[in-house]
């Protein structure tokens, strides 16, 4: 294991460090695991334009997402608003919520946190990703939605709806 696992210690990665997948079409760098004492997990992403996972909420995980490149519309309860380089975004756990990339590609990290003992995004991205040394967006391909629910169930993530529309050319 690398270093995203050793909880007891200061962690400080290179920029292209960490365990990498290709998950569900884009390329997804776990940079802190949420594991022993730790009480949050850091997951770096590159998603392609048009990107956005179905609408769902977390039972008991916040996220934090730092938008490091790139534009990505938050829809969040009654709230929709699009973050830019350099935004920080908080969806608190129980909010439902989704997002989409609207730049030809973003990149971003998720940090969570979890209400009741170490946050386990992390592990949902490792057991629905392909572990990868090529970091780079994958081709795009099939995507089975009843896997990705039962998944996310088993993390505390529940899907209340579809992803978003794609996005037209004209946007």
């Amino acid at each position: 294991m690398d270093d995203t696992h050793h909880s007891d210690s200061a962690l400080v990665l290179p920029a292209d460090a960490g365990e990498h997948f290709h998950f569900l079409n884009h390329l997804a760098t776990i940079k802190v695991a949420g594991e022993g004492r730790r009480a949050l997990s850091a997951v770096e992403f590159l998603g392609p334009r048009g990107f956005g996972p179905p609408l769902h909420r977390h039972q008991v995980e916040d996220e934090l997402f730092v938008i490091l490149d790139g534009e990505i519309r938050f829809e969040a309860g009654d709230t929709e608003t699009i973050a830019t380089t350099g935004a920080t975004t908080f969806l608190p756990h129980g909010l439902p919520h989704t997002f989409q990339v609207v730049s030809e590609t973003a990149r971003f990290v998720t940090v969570t946190g979890s209400v009741s003992g170490a946050p386990r995004f992390d592990l949902m991205v490792s057991r629905l990703g392909d572990p990868t040394a090529h970091l780079i967006l994958p081709e795009p391909g099939y995507i089975d939605a009843s896997r990705v629910a039962d998944v996310c169930r088993e993390f505390g993530i529940e899907i209340l709806g579809p992803p978003p529309s794609p996005i037209s050319d004209t946007e």
